[in-house]
């Protein structure tokens, strides 16, 4: 191999492990909208330690942005997040939903609902006498959702959750494509929507 070749080579390695090293960096440095906004109520790497909140750590980037940007316009309807996202540019939204994927996820234990639960059961395989779909047929077997379309569930507070499902329930969230989770909230009853919450927190 002549000096030239390999000093190619050499300079090309530089290159390539210089910029590994700093998407690392990006990924790991919070920006200023996480650590002026987003920490207090969702933690500096998206695992909030307050179960009301949800936590937003390895979140498809592409489903927090849309729900950002929902939150900006008033398409999904929440005092608190409205004023936040109001806030943000559209450059900060892509940054902070990027942030937050890239985050490593903590995940939780199921409080009673574990292997052969009812939460199991509605998250697994449905309630067909109800026409209601298993979870895990849009959100996957492990609760990793589907990039772009669905997001993810595992390790998710069950507080949030069931909140959420309510909130489908009564039509307050409407930002839900084609009415897709509207229709299937109002299927389920209370103890089924605690029992499935419950079973998506120890998901993993």
């Amino acid at each position: 191999m002549s000096s030239r070749n390999a000093l190619f080579i050499l300079i090309l390695s530089f290159l390539i492990s210089s910029t590994a090293i700093s998407e690392t960096i990006a990924q790991k440095t919070p920006p200023k909208a996480v650590a002026n906004v987003c920490a207090a109520c969702h933690g500096i790497d998206g695992n909030s330690a307050i179960s009301a909140n949800p936590k937003l750590s390895g979140q498809h980037p592409e489903y927090l942005y849309k729900q950002l940007a929902n939150f900006k316009s008033g398409a999904r309807a929440n005092a608190v997040m409205s004023g936040m996202a109001g806030m943000l540019s559209d450059a900060d939204m892509h940054s902070v939903a990027e942030y937050f994927s890239n985050q490593t996820l903590s995940l939780g234990q199921a409080k009673t609902n574990g292997s052969g639960s009812l939460g199991e059961k509605i998250y697994r395989a449905g309630i067909q006498a109800n026409a209601v779909p298993a979870c895990a047929s849009c959100h996957g077997p492990s609760g990793d959702g589907l990039p772009i379309k669905y997001p993810r569930l595992s390790g998710q507070h069950s507080e949030y959750v069931l909140n959420q499902l309510r909130q489908f329930r009564l039509g307050a969230r409407a930002n839900d494509e084609a009415k897709m989770m509207r229709t299937i909230a109002a299927k389920l009853t209370d103890q089924e929507m605690e029992a499935v919450a419950d079973y998506i927190q120890g998901l993993r």
